[in-house]
């Protein structure tokens, strides 16, 4: 209590001068209409301010949310895209009873990546608690994102298409001819499309997709457009650079797909190769 006694002394000519101009001002105010209306004006836009600020704040803070809500929303209507459709008695298409669902979409948040490295990586918030597993294919809003390497209870880590190591079948979508994607641009929008012959009549702008042979990505997601077909004399192949649809220099919501009769398909594949030993 002394202390705060010998402040208040050694701040005496400070308070006293606050006291004053505080009087000062109230007299002002309230002799004159015109000050008087001035002072409420500009109090009430400073409020404004803290309040239109606030507000900003508080909305800015909830998009994570609503983003989550889109992005988990998004999953339920692709799901519904991807379901397995049969004719019924009249004609019409619908959904089948007994097999409807093929693949799961499961949301989930990139919360670390790489772009830059020969072999990129990128970290979920999503894990084997939620249902994720080894060899998910996962895909961003407009295209393929990568495939999911292992996992842990509560994150998962994704080969980034942007790596040496990412394998995927592609075709064009025109014309159905398919080849391997392959990241050897060292350009994080770039991407190689191997394997096409020459033959096959390939130009900039045509769509890739993907084609669905290994189980990871569903036939027909988005890769990209073709950005150049270049012509190397000394391979049969054309040489197609894709411009990716999905930008992976930008972290976002992801979702992670999981093919409900792999573990079937897998099992055929088995039999085939011990058949044909």
């Amino acid at each position: 209590m002394r202390d705060l006694f010998r402040f208040l002394f050694r701040q005496r000519i400070n308070i006293l001068f606050l006291l004053l101009l505080g009087i000062s001002i109230a007299l002002v105010v309230s002799g004159n209409m015109h000050q008087r209306a001035q002072a409420i004006s500009s109090s009430n836009r400073a409020i404004a301010s803290i309040y239109g600020a606030r507000n900003g704040i508080t909305e800015f803070a909830s998009l994570r949310d609503v983003n989550r809500d889109l992005a988990q929303q998004l999953a339920v209507e692709r799901e519904k895209n991807r379901m397995i459709v049969v004719k019924g008695d009249t004609g019409r298409t619908v959904l089948d009873p007994i097999r409807q669902l093929r693949y799961r979409f499961y949301s989930a948040q990139v919360i670390n990546s790489t772009v830059q490295k020969e072999k990129n990586y990128i970290t979920l918030d999503k894990g084997s608690n939620d249902g994720i597993r080894e060899n998910m294919g996962v895909i961003g809003v407009k295209g393929i994102v990568g495939v999911v390497r292992e996992t842990s209870p509560h994150f998962s880590s994704v080969i980034s298409v942007l790596n040496i190591d990412h394998a995927a079948s592609a075709q064009l979508r025109g014309t159905k001819y398919f080849g391997q994607l392959r990241w050897d641009t060292h350009d994080p929008h770039i991407i190689h499309l191997a394997d096409i012959d020459k033959h096959v009549p390939v130009q900039v702008g045509d769509t890739v997709e993907t084609r669905g042979s290994e189980r990871v990505y569903p036939p027909g997601i988005l890769v990209g457009v073709v950005e150049s077909v270049l012509n190397d004399p000394s391979v049969p192949f054309h040489v197609i650079n894709v411009r990716l649809s999905e930008d992976l220099t930008r972290s976002g919501y992801v979702h992670v797909i999981g093919d409900l009769m792999r573990m079937e398909l897998d099992r055929l594949d088995s039999s085939e190769k011990a058949d044909s030993k």
